[in-house]
């Protein structure tokens, strides 16, 4: 008997492609996993604060926009606005919290304490006559209710905005002083820092305060809430 002839084993079927096609597949997993995992920031990309960090009703808040003080070329720092004059504030905006609110003068009582807004109209912010205007040199306040007996008040959620909002406050004139908030503390009540709340500044800030804390119907609020923020443009 002849024996047969073992035939050749075609060449997609040897061991030798089927270990060289592992490792390409293992190569290609290997790239696509670098491609598509840990999507770090990009250098110069906006960080914390999302959209309204770097615009509001989509012009550029720390680059001035189209119309406002300040612009700088693109991919260089914005150079901080120059001051406003003073103006009577007319209304305060957080877009990131939905408020649009006009404004009211806020004197000192008696006790040399800042007055509040009327209780009976929750959605007005009263601004302190007493200091800066908006876009003025120096510490400007806004105060609002948390709440009231006929439900939330204007800033009910102000405890909620983070640093890198906006702030917009109107002007008499017209004009528009925007802030971006730098930072949000809680302080007592019975221990409340005047001197960093109130501290006198050389560039526009701003501070914005209400209640916060646990309530009590005997002795209200224990605590306030205050946004720090400093001027990054005009319009």
């Amino acid at each position: 008997m002849v024996p047969r002839r073992r035939r050749r084993r075609p060449w997609y079927r040897t061991r030798a492609y089927r270990l060289a096609r592992t490792a390409a597949l293992v190569v290609a997993l290997v790239l696509a996993v670098g491609r598509c995992g840990g999507h770090g920031t990009p250098p110069g990309a906006a960080r914390a604060g999302g959209p309204d960090a770097s615009r509001a009703d989509g012009r550029g808040a720390g680059h001035g926009g189209s119309g406002a003080d300040g612009a700088a070329p693109s991919g260089a720092p914005a150079p901080p606005p120059r001051p406003l004059t003073r103006s009577r504030p007319t209304s305060l905006r957080i877009p990131s919290l939905g408020v649009d609110a006009p404004i009211t003068a806020l004197r000192l009582d008696q006790d040399r304490h800042l007055q509040t807004p009327p209780v009976d109209r929750p959605q007005l912010v009263g601004w302190y006559e007493g200091g800066p205007t908006p876009g003025e040199p120096g510490t400007a306040i806004a105060v609002g209710h948390r709440d009231t007996t006929t439900g939330p008040a204007v800033f009910a959620a102000l405890a909620q905005v983070t640093p890198g909002k906006l702030i917009e406050a109107g002007r008499a004139d017209g004009r528009t002083a925007v802030y971006t908030v730098d930072q949000v503390k809680v302080f007592d009540k019975t221990d409340f820092p005047d001197e960093e709340v109130y501290a006198q500044s050389r560039r526009p800030e701003l501070r914005v305060l209400t209640c916060g804390g646990l309530f009590s119907r005997r002795t209200g609020y224990t605590s306030n809430v205050v946004v720090f923020a400093h001027l990054t443009a005009t319009k």
